[in-house]
C-alpha cells in the first residue's frame, strides 16, 4: 500500500495520509507513506502493519467508506485521490479529537505551554497558485474586527502580497510567521482566535486547534478547488461572509 506519489501540498499530504493509516490500521496493512517523518512532528503517528497481499486496488473518495465498513479486505491499496469529501474529514476530525490522539498532538507541540494561556489571534492566508480564489483582504478586514484579541499574527505562503501589506498596514504591531510549515501548524492551532482562509493547509490548523474559536470563508460547493473540509459539526467553528 502507497501513498508516496506526490499529490498536492503538505496539507493535501496529510490528510491523504491519515485517511489511509486508519484503513491500514484497521486491517492491518503494510504501507509506504509520503512525508512520513514530516508527518510525525505534528505527533500524528501513521500506522502501517504487516500485511501485504497479492492484488492492488485504488482507494477513492468514493469506495473509501466502502472498504473501511468491510468485515473482511485482503487488497493492498494505492491512493492518491485527496479524500475531502464532508463525510471523509469529518470522520478524520473527530480521530484526531479522541483523547489518545489529541493528547499525543498536544506533548508533541513545540508552543504547548500556550494552549489556553493566550488571547492571540492568527489568520492564515492562502496565496500563490491559490490567490484567484482567496476571499480577499475585506473578508480578513471584517473577521479580524470582530474578534477580541491581544496580540494578531499572520500566516501566509506570499509574505509580500497587497493583501499581506494592507493587512499589516492596518495592524502595524502584527507579527508575521516567518517559519516551516509544520512549525505554522503548531503555534497557530494554540492561538485562541483562528481566521481561516480555503484550502487543506488552513483546514489542518483548524482541525489541530482544539481549545481555539475558528472562523473561516463561505464558499459554493459547485465552485471551490478542494473537498468540503469545513462542515465541521462544532460550536467553535464559525462561517463567515466573504464581502
Amino acid at each position: 500500500m502507497t501513498t508516496i506519489e506526490d499529490n498536492g501540498r503538505l496539507g493535501n499530504r496529510i490528510i491523504r495520509n491519515l485517511a489511509v493509516s486508519l484503513l491500514a490500521e484497521k486491517y492491518n496493512l503494510q504501507v509506504n507513506y509520503c512525508n512520513k517523518e514530516l508527518i510525525n512532528k505534528l505527533g500524528i503517528e501513521l500506522y502501517s502493519g504487516n500485511k501485504r497481499h497479492t492484488k492492488t486496488i485504488e482507494l477513492t473518495d468514493t469506495n473509501y467508506f466502502l472498504i473501511y465498513n468491510s468485515d473482511n479486505f485482503n487488497y493492498n491499496l494505492y491512493a492518491k485521490d485527496y479524500f475531502q469529501t464532508k463525510e471523509i474529514t469529518n470522520f478524520l476530525y473527530n480521530y484526531l479529537h479522541t483523547d489518545k490522539i489529541m493528547s499525543n498532538i498536544i506533548k508533541t507541540n513545540q508552543f504547548k505551554e500556550r494552549y489556553n494561556t493566550n488571547n492571540d489571534l492568527c489568520i492564515h492566508v492562502r496565496l500563490t497558485d491559490a490567490t484567484r480564489w482567496n476571499p480577499g483582504s475585506t473578508y480578513y478586514i471584517n473577521a479580524i474586527s470582530n474578534v477580541n484579541f491581544d496580540k494578531l499574527y499572520i500566516a501566509t505562503d506570499e509574505v509580500n502580497h497587497n493583501i499581506i501589506i494592507k493587512l499589516r498596514e492596518l495592524y502595524p504591531s502584527s507579527v508575521l510567521l516567518k517559519c516551516d510549515e509544520i512549525t505554522t501548524i503548531q503555534f497557530a492551532s494554540t492561538c485562541k482566535h483562528i481566521i481561516l482562509s480555503h484550502g487543506s493547509f488552513s483546514a489542518l490548523i483548524g482541525y489541530l486547534s482544539f481549545f481555539s474559536n475558528i472562523y473561516y470563508p463561505e464558499y459554493e460547493l459547485e465552485k471551490i478547488w478542494y473537498g468540503d473540509m469545513f462542515s465541521i459539526d462544532s460550536d467553535n467553528w464559525k462561517k463567515l461572509n466573504v464581502s
